[in-house]
């Protein structure tokens, strides 16, 4: 454990700063990852999220989200808080820390309101397909103790006219009535960029509706927009998120960490030529990895998974396209 971790450690404790004490011991928890000490980094990784920060006041479960008129089906799917942190999740530093801060500002949102500064309530997450956009909305909603609202861009999208305004301004009704952590996936159908050549002014009425309704939201939920095409979203759509954040392709370096961390061995196969294989990969393929290992041992009746196993897994994931 290095001495300067420590120290910070036991500075946020003594000045109760959450976020610096957090910090400092994710710090810690890499490092024994990278000494392969996972038994302790794991029962160190549990004591921090079992911490919890939930601001919610009411553990009474979430009321039905509206429908679309025409067909009766959900605008979203409501899913009770998730058991994942942020602690359980491998990105860059940076990305964590700005994810921390903005966690940790929704406790202070009455502060905020009172001073008269506007809350941060408006994110976009953006990046390649399989690098963990949802799972980090859903990390967030396990954090703060909140439903997890996942808009249906199936049912919010209506072939009548008009209608898919309609359905956006119930949805953000009901986030602004029901505190939760929503998350509109596949915001590149609503905020497209409205100079497409295929369109007869349906698209930009829905991109002008999008943009009027997240410029006005003041509601007590967290809006966490999701999308893997950037270039095709309309330029005035930026500016309207609080927070904008990219979410790249893991490093060398957070694959080991992710592959370990899967593995849950202390003496796992070796890692060295899978890491490499994984690189240049989306966080959904080392999973989707590791999980085909252990399937093959599980059938093989193994009790536990072998380097070759591990070998096979990658070599046909990695065959495969992932963004």
């Amino acid at each position: 454990m290095a001495g300067r971790d420590l120290k910070e450690l036991i500075a946020a404790y003594h000045d109760r700063d959450d976020l610096a004490f957090r910090r400092a011991t994710q710090a810690i928890i890499e490092e024994e990852e990278a000494k392969r000490h996972t038994g302790l980094a794991r029962d160190l990784r549990r004591l921090l999220a079992s911490g919890g920060r939930s601001v919610a006041v009411d553990a009474s479960p979430a009321p039905e989200p509206p429908r679309d008129r025409d067909t009766n089906v959900p605008l979203a799917d409501v899913s009770p808080p998730s058991s994942i942190s942020l602690v359980d999740l491998v990105f860059p530093r940076s990305v964590g820390e700005r994810l921390d801060r903005l966690i940790a500002e929704v406790a202070h949102w009455p502060a905020l309101d009172a001073a008269g500064v506007p809350r941060r309530n408006r994110i976009l997450l953006y990046g390649p397909p399989g690098c963990g956009k949802t799972t980090v909305a859903a990390a967030i909603s396990g954090e703060l103790g909140l439903p997890l609202l996942t808009m249906r861009i199936d049912s919010v999208i209506s072939s009548y006219l008009g209608e898919t305004a309609a359905n956006l301004r119930h949805l953000f009704d009901y986030a602004a009535n029901v505190p939760s952590v929503v998350l509109l996936d596949e915001f590149d159908s609503l905020g497209k960029l409205r100079d497409d050549p295929t369109d007869h002014g349906e698209l930009r009425r829905v991109v002008n509706a999008t943009l009027q309704l997240i410029d006005t939201y003041r509601g007590p939920s967290l809006l966490i927009a999701a999308t893997n095409s950037p270039g095709i979203l309309d330029a005035a759509i930026w500016r309207r998120f609080d927070e904008v954040i990219e979410l790249p392709l893991p490093t060398r370096d957070e694959i080991e960490r992710l592959l370990r961390r899967l593995l849950r061995q202390e003496h796992g196969p070796a890692l060295g030529l899978t890491v490499d294989s994984l690189v240049g990969l989306p966080h959904a393929a080392v999973e989707h990895a590791v999980n085909s290992a252990k399937r093959r041992a599980v059938v093989a009746g193994r009790p536990r998974l072998s380097a070759e196993d591990l070998e096979t897994a990658v070599g046909e994931t990695a065959s495969r396209p992932w963004t």
